[in-house]
This record gives C-alpha cells, structure tokens and sequence, in this order.
C-alpha cells in the first residue's frame, strides 16, 4: 500500500510541474509575466551579458533587418535584429514590449559587387551587437545603462563577452530619440511584430 501511495505522489508532482510550467509558458507569451532574461542574462548590479548561439536557438527569431548603404562605402552595414518568440507573441497581443524582453541587433559588414539584378549587398563579418532589455520595475536606478524602461549594452567583435558601454545616456540613447514614442524602439523595422506574414 506504501509503494502505491509513493506512485500516486510521484505522478501527482510530475502532472503539478507539467501543468506549472504550460501556465507560465501562456503567462510569458501573453506579456504579464517576465521572462527569465534577468536570471540569464543580468547580474545582481544590472551588468548585461550578451545571448550566444541564438541563430541556433529555436526560441529566438529575426525580427528585421536594416541595410546601411552609404555613398563611398563609409559606414556601410547590415543589421539583424533578434528577440524570443514569447516577446513576438505579447507585442502582437498588447502592442508593448514585455517586461525582460531582449532585442538583440547584430552589426555586420556589407560586401557589395555589381551582380546581374544590380548592385547587391551582403552580411560580411560580425563588427558590434547591441542588447536592450526591457525593465518595467526600475531594477538598476543606480546604474548608468539602465534608464528609460530599457537595460542597454554593447559589445564588440574583438571581444564579444565584454560589454563596453558606460553610460546609456552618451553611448546608446542619442541614436534612439527620433524613437522615443515607440519606446525607444524603432517599430517600423520590425514587421514580423505586427504581421503574421
């Protein structure tokens, strides 16, 4: 009878974490419950830590791209820009990021040759990545990448684990004012946040 009871409770806690974690899973994914990107990718003092291997990663999608053509080749880039499908979900849902949502923008080198459609551009090598993440409780008051309901940070090729912004205010923000009423986010890039298809 002991052996049975034990059965009956074993089942009982699998089904209980099972039925936990599909509760969470919808919580997530309609936007009123924040993701674990601050048990992954934030420490204690609000230090950012960029995502790794996310185009092998089925949770994160390619949200948009920017291509950055100018006269002479200065500047020249393609952006990637990446988050998880839970983020997706809730901005299709309630038109606002989630909080602990992360936007991910991969920089790389535009290589360009004159092909038969015209002149065409293509992803060269890796140069920067910028990483948002969306903080609705003031989590970092005392930090200098936390501020306008975002976490900002940026890394570098040569050194992609060190974050090397200092201040978000003078390294990330002056890019983002022309976005300050899509919530520093630049909306109009990114159609699969608006658009099934």
């Amino acid at each position: 009878m002991a052996h049975n009871a034990r059965i009956v409770v074993a089942v009982s806690l699998i089904l209980a974490v099972a039925i936990f974690s599909e509760l969470a899973g919808v919580q997530s994914a309609n936007g009123s419950m924040s993701t674990n990107t601050f048990d992954r990718f934030v420490d204690a003092e609000g230090n950012i830590k960029r995502p790794e291997n996310m185009l092998g990663d089925p949770n994160w999608v390619h949200i948009g791209s920017w291509a950055v053509v100018n006269d002479g080749g200065e500047g020249n880039g393609l952006h990637n820009v990446y988050t998880t499908k839970d983020v997706v979900q809730a901005y299709r849902k309630t038109g606002e990021f989630p909080d602990g949502a992360m936007l991910v923008k991969q920089v790389l080198s535009a290589e360009t040759d004159a092909l038969t459609t015209g002149q065409a551009y293509w992803a060269g090598e890796p140069g920067v990545w910028f990483v948002m993440i969306k903080d609705r409780q003031n989590r970092f008051p005392g930090n200098a990448l936390w501020g306008n309901g975002w976490g900002w940070a940026l890394f570098e090729a040569a050194n992609p684990a060190k974050q090397v912004a200092t201040n978000f205010r003078t390294d990330c923000l002056g890019c983002h004012i022309p976005a300050q009423q899509s919530d520093w986010v630049y909306i109009q890039g990114y159609r699969a946040l608006t658009q099934s298809d």
